[in-house]
C-alpha cells in the first residue's frame, strides 16, 4: 500500500524513439530521480513515434491527472530542431494538453535530442570511462569533441569508432548494452551537454511540482 507521501509523487510518461533510450533512461532515473515515479514508453524509431503521438496524446488528455506529465523525446537526427519543436508542439496543443512552454502548471514538455542518444555520453565522458577503462580519457580535451552538441559526422559513429580503436564492440556497437552500462555511472550534475541538461532539469523541475 502507498504512503501517504508516495501518494503525492509526481508520475512521468516518457515517450522515447527506441530501445537504447529506455535502457539509459531507466539507469539515469532510478538512481537520481526518487522525488517521482516514471514509465517508458519505447516506439519502433522516430517516424513510428511521430505516426502515433498525435493518438497517444489525445488518449492521455482523457484521463490525465494532476501530478501525472508527459515527455516526449525525439533524437534530432539532420532536421531543423525549431521545425520538429514547432511539431511537437501543435500536437500536444491539438491534443488539450498544457505545453511547458505556456509556463507553469504544465501537463507535456517535448525535449529534442541533439543530435542523438550518444552526445549525452560525450558530455559525460567520465562515466564513459567507467563503464569501459580502456578508452582515452582525453577524449573530451580534442577540439571536434569539446562540444557534444556540435560533433559533426554522426555522434553515434564517433563514439562506436573511438569504442572499437579502444577493443570494445569490434563487431559493431550493442547500443542497448552501452546505454545500460553508461547510464550506470553518468552524473546529470557534470553532464555538458546543453540538450541533455534542458531534458534533465525539465524532470528535476517536474517532479518538484
Amino acid at each position: 500500500m502507498m504512503g501517504s507521501d508516495q501518494a503525492t509523487l509526481s508520475h512521468f510518461e516518457l515517450l522515447v524513439e527506441e530501445p537504447s533510450m529506455e535502457a539509459f533512461l531507466q539507469e539515469v532515473l532510478s538512481r537520481t530521480v526518487t522525488a517521482c515515479t516514471f514509465r517508458i514508453h519505447t516506439f519502433q524509431g522516430r517516424p513510428d513515434l511521430i505516426r502515433n503521438l498525435q493518438e497517444r496524446l489525445r488518449g492521455y488528455a482523457k484521463w490525465i491527472t494532476s501530478g501525472y506529465r508527459i515527455v516526449v523525446l525525439l533524437d534530432r537526427d539532420s532536421d531543423d530542431c525549431y521545425d520538429l519543436k514547432h511539431l511537437l508542439e501543435d500536437m500536444a496543443a491539438n491534443a488539450g494538453l498544457i505545453s511547458r512552454s505556456e509556463g507553469c502548471n504544465w501537463q507535456i514538455v517535448n525535449r529534442i535530442v541533439i543530435e542523438e542518444l550518444e552526445a549525452w555520453y560525450f558530455g559525460d565522458w567520465q562515466a564513459v570511462c567507467c563503464a569501459y577503462p580502456n578508452v582515452p580519457r582525453t577524449v573530451p580535451n580534442q577540439a571536434r569533441y569539446r562540444n557534444p552538441d556540435a560533433i559533426s559526422g554522426g555522434t553515434w559513429e564517433a563514439f562506436q569508432r573511438i569504442l572499437q580503436r579502444s577493443g570494445y564492440f569490434k563487431t559493431g556497437l550493442r547500443k542497448v548494452e552501452a546505454a545500460r552500462a553508461i547510464g550506470a555511472y553518468l552524473n546529470p550534475n557534470c553532464n555538458r551537454s546543453h540538450s541533455f541538461l534542458t531534458f534533465y532539469n525539465s524532470i528535476i523541475e517536474g517532479a518538484s511540482q
